[in-house]
């Protein structure tokens, strides 16, 4: 069976760090463009970061830009998402989402999403 799973959401105060992790099993992570997205409550979803398949480049939301940052560990099938200096509007649940067939990032339209993970930022 084809799924994604995170980790790594909590709480943290405003200027803190956490590091989410997003594991696939049943398929390479290394083969599909990956991405982070996030929804607030009341608000729409958006797309975070995302990480191109075969070596490809990475994309960050101008919100995140110098806090955030993606990478891939291709041997333990994990993506990852270091955040830093996070602030309350960062607040959200935090999804991870494979998209196979894009060209690149960041106009994917993902084939899989996992359940997601929630982060809040509060003191």
């Amino acid at each position: 069976q084809l799924q994604l799973v995170e980790s790594g959401g909590g709480l943290v105060q405003p200027g803190g760090s956490l590091r989410l992790s997003c594991a696939a099993s049943g398929f390479a992570l290394e083969r599909y463009n990956i991405a982070w997205f996030r929804q607030a409550p009341g608000k729409e979803r958006e797309g975070v970061s995302c990480i191109g398949k075969d070596g490809g480049g990475t994309y960050y939301a101008p919100s995140v830009t110098g806090r955030f940052t993606i990478s891939r560990d291709n041997a333990k099938n994990t993506v990852s998402l270091q955040m830093n200096a996070l602030k309350p509007e960062d607040t959200a649940v935090y999804y991870c989402a494979a998209d196979e067939f894009a060209a690149s990032c960041p106009r994917i339209d993902p084939n899989y999403w996992g359940q997601g993970t929630p982060v809040t930022v509060s003191s």
